[in-house]
């Protein structure tokens, strides 16, 4: 990538992406642990309830997206942190710096959680061990590290975003087998005479705490879109749109289809990480062998991707003024994963992960910050601020803080009835 003078005075930069790598990269962006998510968030609203929020969530966050690419536009910036400072000085582009930096760390974290468990069950079964004994290459905690080190960092260290297209679409791949794998083993279950397990009107109000923050979680892509708008070819708020609009339509489908076949095959004793429900069924078994596997890979090139956005808030925050610097570039990167790598060690449960972090920094990145961005960027007499446009945007910032209040109620009183699935033990 380069950089090109443009008429208005600007320096103007000329990405090599193509479209199709950037599709890989921000619906890699997209998917990831989420998914494993859904299906315990469909078991406790029901199909219906279910696929509305599904639906409502995606559509506002291609929303949110039209928001950022505008405001982009308009001011000539293509860095989330510094959309925050246009807006709001320093505050705002600290907030949105945290913000980033806490959803992602909380993405990555999440993603080589389910390294840390998932990856010693595959060993185990691929070795044939009936009873784990205490070898090093069973523990989790060894394996994340390694996983970590060997192929994890060398990805992170890539200067550009636009490299990692390839990754992306074999992620891709390996969560498309996850899906055909799921919804093959759902419809045997069904073909088998399974009942669905009815969904209470009290137990939709209590046992919703995550759902909204599971599926705000699902769809947090933000951080990444200004970086892949910035290294795609033929650069256009048009043309972002489109790879956003694609990228948002792919993951919805595969979203509902894993969580549908998900839920049929368990229905209410779904568990909040859908890989672990699996072990109920054979744990030898061939396919969901090949499925585990297929998630690790799946996730574990995910990181480097949820990586790069934090990596520019910090230097946005701290070295806003310094050009690219490889030992602060590489420091930065070895920080972030041990970082990380002991959280995940510490961290007590995924659910906490998809709660905690959905409830909070997910709705600011979504909904509350492009909104509020876009009504303080766009000047007054393009939108006057009683324009359609600016009043459907503080509607859309109201709802994302709506959306926090109730998710962080429904957590906090679900954590305080003792009955949290958050807090019990994997």
């Amino acid at each position: 990538c380069y950089w090109l003078p443009c008429p208005a005075g600007r320096l103007r930069f000329e990405g090599k992406t193509s479209f199709g790598m950037s599709v890989f990269n921000l619906g890699n962006a997209i998917m990831g642990s989420g998914i494993l998510g859904l299906s315990y968030a469909m078991a406790n609203t029901g199909v219906v309830l279910f696929l509305v929020l599904l639906t409502v969530v995606a559509v506002l966050s291609s929303y949110s997206i039209h928001l950022l690419l505008k405001s982009s536009g308009i001011v000539g910036i293509r860095a989330y942190e510094q959309l925050g400072q246009r807006a709001f000085g320093t505050p705002g582009k600290m907030a949105a710096g945290i913000a980033i930096t806490l959803q992602n760390i909380g993405a990555m974290s999440s993603y080589l959680y389910i390294v840390k468990y998932e990856f010693p069950l595959v060993i185990q079964a691929f070795l044939g061990v009936d009873n784990p004994s205490s070898e090093w290459y069973l523990n989790g905690n060894y394996l994340v590290i390694m996983v970590s080190i060997s192929v994890i960092l060398p990805l992170a260290l890539m200067k550009q975003l636009g490299y990692l297209g390839y990754t992306s679409g074999f992620s891709l791949t390996c969560m498309v087998f996850f899906l055909i794998s799921v919804c093959t083993v759902g419809g045997k279950r069904v073909g088998a005479g399974a009942t669905v397990s009815m969904v209470t009107s009290q137990s939709i109000f209590f046992q919703t705490a995550y759902t909204i923050p599971i599926l705000a979680f699902a769809f947090v892509c933000h951080p990444e879109v200004l970086p892949i708008y910035t290294e795609l070819k033929n650069p256009t708020k048009q043309r972002m749109q489109h790879v956003s609009n694609i990228s948002i339509v792919v993951m919805y489908t595969m979203y509902f289809l894993a969580a549908l076949f998900g839920y049929l095959t368990f229905y209410g004793e779904v568990e909040s990480e859908l890989l672990h429900t699996y072990s109920r069924l054979d744990p030898y078994d061939t396919l969901i062998l090949c499925v585990r596997l297929a998630v690790l890979t799946a996730v574990t090139l995910t990181v480097p991707i949820v990586l790069f956005p934090v990596r520019r808030a910090i230097q946005q925050l701290f070295f806003p003024n310094k050009t690219f610097y490889w030992p602060r570039h590489i420091v930065i990167a070895v920080t972030l994963l041990t970082l990380i790598n002991m959280l995940v060690i510490f961290a007590p449960n995924i659910l906490g992960i998809f709660g905690i972090i959905g409830a909070t920094s997910a709705p600011c990145l979504i909904f509350i910050f492009p909104a509020v961005f876009y009504i303080r960027i766009v000047p007054e007499e393009e939108e006057p601020m009683r324009s359609t446009p600016k009043i459907l945007a503080a509607c859309f910032a109201g709802i994302g803080f709506l959306f926090m209040v109730m998710s962080l109620s429904f957590i906090l009183i679900d954590w305080t009835s003792g009955s949290s699935k958050a807090s019990s033990g994997h």
